[in-house]
């Protein structure tokens, strides 16, 4: 309501019934134009000027024993001077003034200054609609105590130099022998002066009979009965003996609607200022901001032209702020995008408000660029005015980036083969082929039996070259349609699209392994090789990928283990694993209550200085009876089993505990880093889990780095985002592990918040020997830096590797060469003997 009120003005609520008479008029005659139009107040004119205004509560000012007194001329007794307002002002202005002068009346004039008529603090107070306030406040604290009683036979003089002496408005009058109570006011002491008799009984002065009231009943009650007599002044009565204890005049009530409508008042114009401040913070924060933004930002009108652009735009394209303020856009094209482009662009931005891509443009010195790109249509409050903030990167390293090492995102580096981002989506096309046609596919999975022993007796090379040749010879016997990929290491896999039955399973298996026969040629040396094949075919084995796959898998490990080179269709009878895994699962979960995992730590070290750079925390299960089983073995049966995430949950509580143990000792490890699995990262709660290992064991998240494969962000891209912003923001680092041997997505890299990328060791096993797979290497480092990402080679066995990665400028190393996985107690030692040696 206060806001509404507000907005009205002076034109609204004042009164045109100016009433006015000349200077030298007698009181007399003023008085009787006052008395006519039942007016309280009378301006004074002087040349037709209004030089002075006389009101009712003049009058008990006035001499009264002057016996001329109704002969003065009215300009001997008015104020002066008579303050104004303008009639287009706001009842807010108009109240502030009231409130500043100490009056109750201001004289209005129109816009030529001329006087149209007069409005009072009473006539504001009215239209504020702020009478609701009346209905909390009772009479008992507001009306007057002290009022002066004076007898029936006192004089009339006598009452007038009481409300002189004592500032009243009216006086009380009480008749003994009628018992009743009379009120003499200001305007009964005005209008006497017309019929002057001072010393008559002030009884023949007083009206009464009053109405009444108890201190217990509210303002408003006595403000509607005041209202509906029209009548300025109530009695107070105590509501039990109806005893007089004071006087309630309509002044008291306008004061306490005064009171609250200048509280509101003030209270608004606080919180306009208090606003006013925030907007100008909010603007000069908004100012600095966009200055210091590394981001290029330009703003334009909605006619294009720019009016401002930052420092970081001049230093992106070139251009100053004189140069193209003032400008359009278009002074930027590069030329390379057509109108069809722009069209859609801006179709796209005034529907949503928003729009982002990339896009081509030109600097002042003619470089082609490509930078990210974001308009925002910003709408001005209280404008029909549409700016438009664009706002920009150059990502032109990036993009020469991921072009450089494009050919690693689908492919095979070794072999030439897909790999096995591009194996799953042509396993995914041709499943929704074999779904729609109502046809069978079938998945085989090809592993060399005792490679490892190729690879440690005749090096590295030597395995090399038998895997392009075992994948030469696989593809001769490939139909069209037919995928041959590399999942890594000596693991192939082969989708076959034209299979009718299983004999056509079966016939293609035996014509592979009937190329094993034939010794492979490495050079200097032929070795013989095979390999154990196990296969899976849909619709029967499988609906979806991982099922296929699983059973392939499942299939191939039963071949090896019926003796090797040879091969095994899925059946739903081989559960000899199943029976292994549920007897590992039911070891496992008592595992955890019994202690039997350990954290080992293998440290890693900077190429630069050769101190310790970090710790990595690695998991290993002590079983009873089997003794140390490999995390190889566990942690894929721990991801089926649906258990992995309270394995992580374990590694992450005792991995804070023990940093803050090895803070105690004066063990200062500068990050330690967790594995992570893709489960936790996208099912469960791995920010609340981190959250309150850190609060618990008092570890702060600057001192973690977690662990993530590829395969933690396939499938849910947009949750494993949100979570890897979550952490940041506990402080944690983020490590992208086994980079170039998964799904390898370079926009993981751009698009995710990671700090670290660690190669995979099957890349530094073959460094520097090998052309193909130190370019590989070579290209990742001179990625990861242009990224500003920091590089960990992973595997490091030999010196030479070492040297290597270190001419690359590669950031650390972690491996054998340096230090194999420690206990507790090793680490300390390990860590005490670095300490004094560096």
């Amino acid at each position: 309501m206060m806001g509404d009120s507000r907005q009205l003005k002076i034109k609204d609520v004042f009164s045109t019934n100016l009433l006015s008479c000349d200077y030298s008029t007698s009181l007399h005659d003023a008085l009787c134009i006052m008395q006519k139009h039942s007016i309280s107040s009378i301006f004074v004119k002087n040349n037709e000027e209004i030089v002075g205004i006389w009101t009712e509560s003049d009058c008990v000012k006035l001499d009264i024993k002057n016996v001329r007194i109704m002969e003065l001329p009215i300009g001997q007794v008015m104020t002066s001077p008579v303050h104004d307002i303008l009639v287009d002002k706001t009842l807010s202005e108009a109240t502030v003034k009231l409130h500043q002068l100490g009056i109750r009346h201001l004289l209005v004039k129109d816009v030529n200054f001329t006087p149209i008529g007069v409005v009072s603090l009473s006539d504001i107070v009215r239209n504020q609609g702020l009478d609701h306030y009346l209905h909390f406040r009772p009479i008992a604290d507001h009306y007057d105590t002290s009022v002066k009683i004076l007898d029936s036979e006192q004089c009339i003089s006598e009452a007038i130099e009481v409300m002189r002496t004592e500032g009243a408005t009216a006086v009380l009058v009480y008749h003994q022998q009628l018992n009743e109570y009379g009120i003499i006011t200001q305007r009964d002491v005005a209008y006497a002066i017309l019929q002057p008799q001072w010393q008559m009984p002030c009884w023949q002065l007083a009206s009464y009979p009053m109405l009444s009231m108890t201190p217990d009943e509210s303002l408003f009650d006595a403000y509607r009965k005041m209202t509906a007599k029209s009548i300025r002044h109530l009695v107070v009565r105590e509501s039990k003996s109806q005893q007089v204890v004071g006087l309630l005049a309509l002044k008291n009530v306008l004061t306490e609607i005064e009171t609250a409508y200048c509280s509101e008042l003030e209270n608004v114009l606080a919180q306009r200022d208090i606003a006013l401040r925030k907007s100008e913070k909010n603007l000069y924060l908004a100012n600095r901001i966009i200055d210091a933004s590394l981001d290029g930002i330009m703003i334009t009108r909605s006619s294009g032209e720019i009016i401002q652009i930052n420092p970081a735009f001049s230093a992106l394209t070139g251009y100053q702020d004189y140069e193209v303020i003032g400008k359009k856009p278009s002074i930027l094209s590069s030329g390379l995008h057509e109108k069809p482009y722009y069209d859609t662009m801006w179709a796209e931005l005034r529907a949503k408000g928003v729009w982002q891509g990339e896009i081509c443009n030109k600097k002042k010195s003619g470089e082609i660029y490509v930078e990210w790109l974001t308009i925002i249509e910003i709408n001005e409050p209280y404008s029909d005015e549409v700016l438009y903030a664009a706002i920009f990167s150059d990502i032109t390293e990036r993009k020469n980036a991921e072009e450089k090492i494009a050919r690693l995102a689908y492919f095979d580096e070794l072999t030439g083969l897909p790999n096995r981002r591009l194996f799953y989506d042509r396993l995914a096309m041709a499943l929704a082929s074999a779904h729609r046609d109502n046809h069978k596919i079938s998945i085989m999975f090809i592993d060399l039996d005792r490679f490892k022993e190729v690879n440690d007796t005749l090096g590295h090379s030597a395995g090399d070259k038998l895997l392009i040749q075992v994948s030469e010879r696989i593809k001769s016997i490939l139909k069209e349609g037919d995928t041959l990929a590399r999942l890594g290491g000596d693991e192939f896999v082969v989708l076959l699209t034209e299979v009718h039955d299983v004999e056509s399973v079966l016939s293609f298996a035996d014509k592979l392994l009937l190329k094993f026969n034939k010794s492979f040629n490495l050079g200097e040396i032929s070795v013989a090789a095979t390999a154990s094949l196990g296969a899976s075919m849909y619709p029967e084995d499988g609906l979806d990928s991982e099922s296929l796959l699983k059973h392939a898998d499942v299939a191939m490990y039963r071949s090896k283990e019926l003796g090797r080179n040879s091969f095994q269709m899925y059946k739903a009878s081989m559960n000899a694993r199943s029976l292994e895994r549920l007897s590992m699962q039911s070891r496992f979960q008592s595992a955890l209550e019994n202690g039997e995992f350990e954290l080992y730590f293998q440290p890693l070290k900077c190429l630069a200085s050769g101190r310790i750079m970090s710790l990595e925390c690695l998991l290993r299960w002590q079983d009873p009876n089997l003794g140390m089983i490999s995390p190889g073995q566990f942690i894929p049966l721990a991801e089926e089993l649906g258990l992995i995430v309270k394995l992580d949950e374990w590694v992450i509580d005792r991995a804070c505990a023990q940093l803050a143990i090895w803070s105690q000792q004066g063990c200062e490890v500068r990050r330690l880093a967790i594995n992570v699995s893709a489960q936790h990262l996208t099912q469960g709660d791995l920010v609340n889990t981190l959250n309150s290992a850190l609060d618990k064991y008092g570890v702060t998240g600057s001192q973690l780095e977690l662990e993530l494969t590829e395969s933690c962000f396939v499938g849910n891209f947009q949750k494993a985002k949100t979570v890897l912003g979550d952490l940041k923001k506990l402080g944690v680092s983020i490590a992208l592990d086994d980079f170039g041997t998964g799904y390898s997505a370079l926009s993981y890299l751009t698009k995710l918040p990671i700090d670290i990328l660690k190669i995979d060791p099957s890349f530094i096993a073959k460094i520097p020997d090998e052309y193909g797979n130190s370019e590989v290497v070579s290209a990742i480092v001179a990625m990861a830096k242009a990224l500003k990402l920091h590089v960990v080679a992973e595997g490091v066995e030999k010196t030479e590797q070492m040297q290597f990665l270190q001419k690359l400028g590669c950031h650390a190393m972690q491996g054998y060469l340096y230090c194999k996985p420690l206990s507790k107690a090793a680490w300390i030692g390990f860590y005490q003997a670095e300490k004094l040696t560096s």
